[in-house]
């Protein structure tokens, strides 16, 4: 065990960053399914939370609509982001919007995932659409978040879900973290552009805790982990589940770049075939089902990426059911064009 985890530790020391997002491979009729189910007037909308938006879910637009090669989409979503969202003195993002609330931002806290989509965004649409204005907002907000939302601890570079209630004097267990929260294709980017802050050690510690975040009979992360003792932990007053957080950690190590087996593998059971599932991970149980094909192609990819099982073809068909699930399915088949073609046999 202890030379596997010294094999883990220099494959992450070498590991440089992600394969690069490319415009195309989110396919324009996938990106205009999406938008009308999900986008009004640059508004993304969780159809499946009391059509809310989040700064989340601005950061998935704007992403996909770099993917796609969509200026126009882009700008809309970007518009009312900071229309919308941008409305603390730090230069985060409030992270909800209500649609029937007055005034509609019901919580401005800040979200560090949704702040680092949007970061990331930016920075590769300004960069490939020879925009300095995006540039300068990317590396505006990643400072902001390098500044308020990271913490040295334990002897590494973390990252916090958020500016406030997190940190050891916010929680007794403290500080707390969300793995899906690092978001590992973006810091090698975000280092381009925003340098003050060292992501690529942010990076590498969101790997190593990967790895020391297993908890139960699967081996699972929680979706809320406490770093106050002398190993990670579930974090007390939060559910111990393997959650819809955590079903992407797996899908944003890919996009990171990673093949590694020992931070992967874990995650094919709760997120392959019928029996896909969140988890509750002191018992392994399954709680609700994860029937989308938005979920059980992170399962199908890894396993096809690890071992070159095939994909069933069901899954690489986009058809728009819920916000969340259809993000992940275009993430996902966005990584797969660029990354693992193979995976996709005959479809492209």
């Amino acid at each position: 065990m202890k030379k596997l985890y010294r094999a883990l530790c220099m494959t992450i020391a070498m590991t440089t960053g992600a394969a690069a997002a490319e415009p195309g491979s989110v396919h324009a009729d996938e990106w205009a399914a999406y938008q009308q189910a999900f986008v009004q007037q640059g508004r993304v909308i969780d159809i499946a939370n009391g059509e809310i938006s989040h700064s989340e879910g601005q950061g998935y637009g704007l992403l996909l609509a770099y993917l796609a090669g969509d200026t126009d989409g882009f700008a809309a979503i970007w518009g009312f982001t900071t229309a919308e969202l941008m409305v603390r003195e730090d230069g985060l993002l409030a992270w909800k919007w209500e649609p029937d609330a007055k005034p509609h931002v019901t919580d401005s806290n800040n979200a560090a995932d949704g702040d680092l989509l949007v970061a990331y965004a930016l920075a590769l649409a300004g960069r490939d659409w020879d925009r300095p204005d995006y540039v300068d907002a990317a590396r505006k907000l990643a400072n902001a978040v390098g500044s308020a939302a990271t913490l040295r601890w334990g002897g590494r570079d973390i990252l916090l879900p958020g500016a406030f209630g997190f940190r050891p004097e916010d929680q007794a267990d403290g500080p707390i973290i969300n793995l899906s929260y690092w978001v590992f294709e973006a810091f090698p980017v975000l280092a381009t552009v925003a340098p003050n802050t060292d992501w690529s050690a942010i990076a590498q510690s969101g790997r190593l805790l990967v790895h020391e975040s297993r908890f139960g009979p699967l081996q699972l992360p929680t979706d809320w982990i406490a770093l106050g003792g002398e190993q990670p932990a579930p974090a007390a007053g939060f559910a111990p589940e393997f959650g819809y957080n955590s079903v992407r950690i797996p899908l944003y190590l890919l996009r990171g770049g990673d093949r590694e087996p020992v931070l992967l593998r874990q995650f094919v059971a709760p997120l392959s075939g019928e029996t896909a599932a969140t988890t509750r991970v002191e018992t392994g149980q399954a709680i609700d089902p994860l029937q989308e094909p938005g979920y059980r192609i992170i399962g199908a990819a890894i396993s096809c990426v690890l071992d070159g099982a095939p994909i069933d073809p069901a899954l690489l068909t986009f058809s728009p059911q819920s916000y969340y699930g259809s993000t992940l399915q275009l993430l996902t088949l966005s990584y797969l064009r660029q990354s693992a073609p193979h995976c996709l046999g005959g479809s492209k």
